[in-house]
Parts: structure tokens; C-alpha cells; sequence
């Protein structure tokens, strides 16, 4: 099941959510079997309200498979007010081009910006998990993957990662990231390093092209061989939009990495679906819905009200679970 929300930023709105809130009755604008969750989302004021989740729910209790009609939310009675908590760092790990290997940490992957404090991130010191408690994602994924890292305003999109899995007790994502290309097998770890330092010299401009403003969210669960799903995990994102200039560039890239002799043709999925997690969970225990990352993104508005433009490309081992992928090598465009 996917649930997107359009959440285009426009007046000031503030969000509040009843104390005994039935995620069943969310405002909607729309027809089965897509939804979209109308929201106005506050301006670029730095002094905006973040996070302030709500109760975790299983996915099933908060929106039928079947589509029901959907009422309004009743959003009237006022939201407590959260207390300032400082967010955790996460570890990336980088180092050894062998997949059994275990990399030392290595100052390479761990530029990044640096994670503040979070701006009453949470309602309480115990709606916060420590990294050690959180659940680990049990899918066990494959090969050599490129990720897009984006340009980030304040560490929004770090934070966001952070403060997800520190409220649910999920998966911790190593790094905000959008997939270029998952789970290369016929190359060396070698060999795709040397290839990824050739990236900007076959872009347009010797770089990956911006992105405009997300077009909204979305909360999903993908179930491994559907078609373009490639692995069983529940997970919230913000949503992308492809142009003709990034397709040409996941052309250039494909042929770059599989061969001058790869056809664009029948070579991947088309369109392309860009869009950058903020967290993962697995189905099984799936804590992650639409309504809180639409409460999420709409105290934090440069999440959806920035264009962006990439600011690296990292290859990366994800070979078996999450937390033993490893960045092995990362070129910057700007």
C-alpha cells in the first residue's frame, strides 16, 4: 500500500493532534486508490516548531487497503508543548574495498553537517531511544549502490533521519540519501570506485541536476518482487520529481557503470521514482504512518520548501543488513 500527502508549503498553519487521535479520520482530497493529504505547511521562519510525534500505530490501523472514504480530522485541541533534546550522530563507516572487511570509520564519509541540537524535537527524554535499543532492518540487501546526497539546509534532511528512528526505536538510516542505482554485482568494489570518479565527466555540466521542491510525502510498504520493489521494508519518504534532464543523466550513469553497450531501452524502470527516505521499518513491526510524517514536514518546513541541488554522489557496500553497509568512496559536484 502507498499513501502520498501533497504538502506544498504556502501560509502559516499551526498543527494540532487530539489526545486520543483515530488515524482513520485524516483530511483527504482525493479518490481511491491514490490519496493525497491536503496540508498548509508554515514559511521559512526559523523559529518554527519541530517534532512532536504521534502514538505509533500498526500501518492496517491507520488506513485500509480497501480505500474507505475518509473524513475530516478533528485538529482543534492544542498540541502539548516539547522540550528541546539534543539529536544523536549517527557512525558511517568507510575504508576497505572487500566485502567481508569490517572498515575502520575514516573522515571521508564523515563529512557531512554536523548534527545540532534538535528545536523541541521531542515531548519528552522518554519518547527518545537510544541507538543501541532500536530495531535493526532484517532485509538482507545486495552489491555496490550510488546514492545522491543532497544539498541540506540546517542538516534538515540528517535530522529528520535522527529523529524518526529516535522516537519509533527504528532503523536508523546511515545517511540521508537518494538511490541512483541499487545492488550492482558485476563489478569490484575496485572497479566501481574507479568508474564513480568518471561520473562528472559524462553529466551535462559535470553534475547531477537540482531538484525542484519535493512534491510531497509519502508512507509505504514495498513487498520484494513487485514491480520496481526490490526489497520487503516499510519506509516514509519525502517524494521527487524526475525531468528529461535527469533522466539523461540515470542514462549516463547506467552506461557508464554496466557498459557502453547498455540500451536505455528496457534497461530500467521508467520513469525514474526519486525520492529521499527519512525512515525505515520493517513491515513486520512497522511503527512509521502518513499523518506523522505529514505532522513532521509541516513543522519543518524546509524539508518540502527548498529546491536542492545534489552535492555528492557516494558509492556505497550494501551487502547483507543495513547497519553493516559501508561507504567505500564519495565525489562532490560543487
Amino acid at each position: 500500500m502507498t499513501i502520498t500527502a501533497d504538502l506544498r508549503p504556502s501560509s502559516p498553519l499551526p498543527w494540532a493532534v487530539p489526545s486520543t487521535p483515530d488515524l482513520t479520520k485524516l483530511y483527504m482530497s482525493a479518490s481511491c486508490p491514490e490519496l493525497k493529504a491536503e496540508s498548509v505547511v508554515s514559511s521559512d521562519d526559523e523559529d518554527y516548531e519541530r517534532f512532536e510525534p504521534l502514538i505509533e500505530t500498526p500501518e492496517e490501523e491507520a488506513f485500509s487497503m480497501d480505500c474507505p472514504e475518509v473524513d475530516k480530522l478533528d485538529i482543534n485541541q492544542p498540541i502539548h508543548e516539547p522540550v528541546t533534546q539534543p539529536a544523536v550522530e549517527p557512525t558511517i563507516r568507510c575504508g576497505s574495498s572487500k566485502l567481508e572487511d569490517q572498515p575502520p570509520i575514516c573522515q571521508l564519509c564523515m563529512q557531512q553537517p554536523s548534527l545540532q541540537p534538535s528545536i523541541s524535537s521531542v515531548s519528552s527524554s522518554s519518547s527518545s531511544t537510544p541507538p543501541s535499543e532500536r530495531r535493526k532492518l532484517q532485509w538482507k540487501f545486495k552489491g555496490l549502490t550510488l546514492w545522491l546526497e543532497l544539498e541540506e539546509f540546517d542538516s534538515d534532511l540528517t535530522r529528520a533521519v535522527e529523529d524518526f528512528s529516535s522516537r519509533h526505536s527504528s532503523p536508523h538510516i546511515p545517511k540521508p540519501h537518494t538511490t541512483a542505482i541499487y545492488g550492482m554485482t558485476h563489478l569490484s568494489p575496485d572497479e566501481a570506485k574507479e568508474r564513480l570518479h568518471q561520473v562528472p565527466s559524462v553529466l551535462a555540466g559535470g553534475a547531477w541536476p537540482a531538484f525542484d521542491k519535493p512534491t510531497g510525502v509519502t508512507s509505504s510498504i514495498a513487498e520484494y518482487g513487485k514491480p520496481g520493489q526490490v526489497c520487503s521494508i516499510a519506509w516514509s519518504e519525502l517524494t521527487l520529481s524526475t525531468s528529461p534532464e535527469h533522466e539523461d543523466s540515470v542514462d549516463a550513469l547506467h552506461r557508464l557503470f554496466f557498459g557502453e553497450d547498455w540500451e536505455p531501452e528496457g534497461g530500467r524502470d521508467r520513469p525514474w521514482k526519486p525520492h529521499n527516505s527519512v525512515a525505515y521499518d520493517n513491515p513486520e513491526t512497522n511503527a512509521l504512518s502518513l499523518l506523522d510524517t505529514v505532522v513532521y514536514a509541516s513543522r519543518n518546513p524546509t524539508l518540502l520548501g527548498r529546491e536542492r541541488r545534489v552535492e555528492a554522489m557516494s558509492l556505497w557496500i550494501t551487502e547483507g543488513k543495513m547497519e553493516e553497509w559501508v561507504c567505500i568512496d564519495r565525489v562532490r559536484f560543487w
